[in-house]
């Protein structure tokens, strides 16, 4: 993996500030400790931090054509980078390094942006062709890796991370309102807006490609094939072999490498099969990585233990205190905007075990949402059928009113905790799983915003994300729906955001065989029937495994990869916790009514209500707000009530 950074004048031919430049690449050192390199021209500046992973001494970049007409900045690996060079041989292209950064500036050659059709890997680069003077970029289908940009005085300014254009004088450092009611709903900020007004994320799956004195506009060139028509049912077994041959391919093709390369061990049934098919393929040493908790119930470091003597593993795990919240700044200022997923602990940990051994690890990330794998999917499945017998008028008019007036019990047995299911089945199915997934529900968002901020969003409401992506689309069912929400909206803005930050952060690159997009478009083919039955989720993909895994492992519940949130806040964080969301920061952002923050700290400190998310999303907002208050004209302009 790598940094980049560019700076392109769209309109004339100045010669970029190389000093200010060096100054943006020198922020995303972490992605690339190897080493740095520059392109330097008029109208043109590219900047690149290098991690050597293929052809160590001959991969240097900006990488360049044979006659310098196209320059590259690239981040990523295109995993069947060796066949494409051997194709684009044949077509008479000569090569000058065995990297697969060098396949892309003649792909473009050769096909121009019909390119991306071809590669198959995880990237985010940008081209400038001098001949057409034409800058193009792109980033990877799933969006493992990230691309930034913005639009600044004719120029457009892009890099891997937010601090990098934050660097640069002219950015517009407005908060985004619309930006922060998404936060506060999905506990992410999702594509294609960032926090900040004059920034963007370039959404996967889309590129950018632009002629000097043309406007700047993305457009989608893949989607998750999950609207079209699907296999018939049949039997999960039946799916098996073919499954796993599916599964081994993705895992073989990333392989590949010239550096040392492990495996993340969960203990989970994901990053099992990617270990299971690891040895299937014939890999020798094979390193695994696990991370676990003191705390019982959130530990699965016996679980990891047991595939690794199955599979024969060189397996390292390290228990992490269940008071490891020493990392609260580092995460801010690695995540560079509010980011609320508390799982960036363990992720940052085993990344940081991972990196003392090797330089690649594959992962098992994208398996859930590949195999209706959540518990949310679960909930979901049981309201659809309720949805779908009675209609939306009269399931407003009865459950309605009992989702308003029913007490919500965190404390009670789940069994009589119904007022988050009443409130689900009188929406439609969108805003019903939106409800779901929300780390701040609406109501709660309502009273905690303050009458200004609440009137400065103008009626907007983070469920528009969800909208605006199945707008005009049809779905074979409401859980084919909610996958394709979670590869648009969740995976990209949570899962793997998380990680390409906490393994960037060390220089590791993390490869995700599930997100090989030929074996996502292969299981978004099989119905949703084969995934989930009888409640129980990923039951194709355990009965494929049935062979390779144990069935303790495959058929236990689920735990995820969660900290111990709600303990931390009434014990060892109690004080903290308390001190943060009753203090200055966030009473005087003029964002938030200072009364409905005391009173989520108190009704979730007595027991009452389990407030562990919301509250771990004020605590990271507040940190979002102190890096502000020690950045130069961190906020400028309105809304006023953001100016921190």
């Amino acid at each position: 993996m790598c940094g980049i950074v560019g700076i392109v004048d769209l309109r004339e031919r100045r010669l970029p500030d190389a000093r200010l430049l060096q100054a943006m690449n020198d922020l995303q050192q972490h992605r690339g400790p190897d080493g740095e390199g520059f392109h330097v021209a008029p109208g043109v500046g590219f900047g690149h931090r290098r991690l050597s992973i293929i052809d160590l001494e001959g991969g240097r970049q900006p990488i360049y054509n044979e006659d310098r007409s196209v320059v590259l900045t690239f981040n990523g690996e295109i995993f069947n980078f060796q066949a494409l060079r051997d194709e684009l041989i044949g077509h008479g292209h000569h090569f000058l390094t065995q990297s697969d950064a060098e396949v892309i500036v003649h792909a473009w050659d050769q096909w121009g942006a019909d390119c991306l059709q071809r590669f198959n890997g995880m990237f985010a680069f940008a081209l400038w062709d001098e001949r057409r003077a034409t800058l193009f970029m792109a980033r990877d289908r799933l969006g493992l890796k990230p691309l930034f940009h913005a639009e600044v005085d004719g120029q457009l300014v892009f890099a891997s991370e937010l601090k990098a254009l934050l660097r640069h004088p002219g950015i517009d450092r407005q908060i985004d309102p619309q930006a922060v009611e998404e936060y506060f709903g999905f506990g992410y900020v999702p594509d294609p807006k960032t926090i900040y007004r004059g920034i963007r994320k370039l959404p996967p799956g889309c590129c950018i490609e632009v002629r000097r004195g043309g406007r700047v506009q993305p457009r989608q060139y893949w989607d998750v094939p999950l609207m079209g028509e699907r296999v018939p049912t049949v039997e999960a077994a039946c799916y098996g072999e073919a499954l796993r041959e599916q599964l081994r391919e993705a895992v073989r093709l990333r392989l590949v490498s010239d550096v040392p390369l492990g495996a993340f061990l969960s203990g989970g049934i994901d990053s099992s099969a990617v270990v299971a098919m690891m040895r299937e393929i014939g890999a020798g040493h094979i390193l695994t990585c696990s991370i676990g908790f003191d705390e019982p119930r959130f530990d699965e470091t016996r679980y990891a233990r047991m595939v690794a003597e199955a599979k024969g593993t060189d397996h390292k795990a390290e228990m992490v205190q269940a008071t490891d919240y020493s990392l609260l700044e580092r995460l801010v200022d690695i995540y560079d905007e509010p980011y609320a997923d508390s799982s960036a602990i363990p992720t940052y940990r085993v990344c940081e075990l991972a990196r003392r051994h090797v330089t690649v690890a594959l992962s098992g990330d994208g398996g859930d949402e590949a195999f209706i794998g959540y518990r949310r999917h679960r909930l979901f499945a049981m309201e659809e059928g309720f949805r779908a017998r009675l209609p939306l008028g009269l399931r407003k008019a009865v459950f309605g009113p009992l989702g308003r007036f029913y007490p919500k019990l965190d404390w009670a047995p789940r069994v009589v905790r119904g007022k988050t299911t009443f409130q689900a089945l009188a929406r439609d199915s969108v805003a019903a799983y939106f409800h779901g997934i929300s780390i701040c529900p609406d109501e709660m968002r309502r009273q905690l915003f303050s009458g200004d901020f609440y009137r400065e969003l103008g009626g907007y409401q983070a469920v528009e994300v969800f909208r605006d992506h199945v707008q005009g689309k049809r779905f074979s069912d409401g859980l084919a729906m909610v996958q394709y929400l979670d590869y648009k909206t969740y995976l990209p803005g949570d899962v793997l955001t998380k990680v390409d930050r906490a393994s960037m952060a060390h220089g590791l690159e993390v490869r995700a065989p599930f997100l090989d997009y030929r074996f996502v478009e292969w299981t978004a083919r099989l119905p949703s029937s084969a995934k989930l039955q009888g409640g129980e989720g990923k039951r194709v993909l355990k009965r494929a495994l049935e062979p390779l895994l144990p069935h303790e492992v495959l058929y236990r519940p689920k735990m995820g990869f969660a900290v111990p949130l709600g303990m931390w806040f009434r014990g060892s964080l109690k004080e903290h916790i308390a001190e943060v969301v009753r203090g200055e920061r966030l009473a005087n952002c003029g964002l938030f009514e200072p009364a409905a923050l005391r009173r989520l700290v108190a009704d979730h400190q007595s027991g009452r209500r389990d407030h562990s998310a919301p509250l771990w999303a004020l605590l990271m907002f507040d940190g979002f707000l102190k890096t502000l208050a020690g950045t130069p004209h961190a906020v400028d302009g309105p809304p006023a009530a953001l100016s921190a």
